[in-house]
């Protein structure tokens, strides 16, 4: 059994501070002129969904705890979209797309299994 002792310990955030990283680095070949426009967009959204992960784990209340974690896949949603978009514009590979969307997948179903199992 994995014991849960900080927001650091859970598999969610784990895993999406790795998103973080790959974001980052597939994002830092967009051109110039994207900088404030979806480069920005995407960053912060990736940004996001681990620090509302932490966020939400800090707050005293599981009610907080929730929608903090629902907010984190708001972001997570948003980053799809917007990773498609950099697809659509040739910015990002197909490879590079799937890779992202398969792990913005994957946390969908570890932060939708977290909400349920949160009890009120």
């Amino acid at each position: 059994m994995v014991v849960i002792n900080t927001y650091r310990d859970l598999f969610v955030w784990q895993k999406s501070m790795k998103l973080v990283t790959n974001i980052y680095k597939n994002t830092a070949t967009f051109p110039q002129s994207e900088n404030y426009g979806l480069t920005s967009q995407i960053r912060r959204c990736a940004i996001s969904i681990p620090s509302n992960i932490a966020e939400g784990y800090g707050r005293n209340s599981t009610g907080d705890y929730k929608r903090f974690l629902r907010i984190s896949m708001g972001s997570l949603f948003e980053l799809q979209t917007q990773i498609e978009i950099a697809f659509n514009l040739n910015y990002i590979s197909k490879d590079i797309f799937q890779e992202i969307l398969s792990d913005t997948n994957e946390l969908d179903r570890m932060l939708s299994s977290l909400i349920s199992k949160i009890k009120d």
